[in-house]
């Protein structure tokens, strides 16, 4: 799961604002990119060890467990 270069994933931050899941992300692992999408959303099938898709519900608290890929 993990690639030896810190976290993969991020239950703690479902139920919390973007910005905050966001920002929590960064600081365990800033050497990824963090994209906020709306659940539901068309996105690539290609796995990128340094992006973190960060999935939203309407009111903008996060719906999934975000994680590398």
């Amino acid at each position: 799961m993990s690639s030896g270069s810190g976290k993969s994933s991020w239950p703690e931050v479902v139920g919390l604002p973007a910005e905050a899941a966001k920002q929590k992300i960064l600081a365990d692992r800033p050497d990824v990119q963090v994209v906020v999408l709306p659940v539901g959303s068309f996105v690539t099938t290609e796995f990128n060890p340094k992006r973190v898709r960060v999935f939203i519900n309407p009111a903008g608290d996060v719906a999934q467990v975000p994680k590398i890929g």
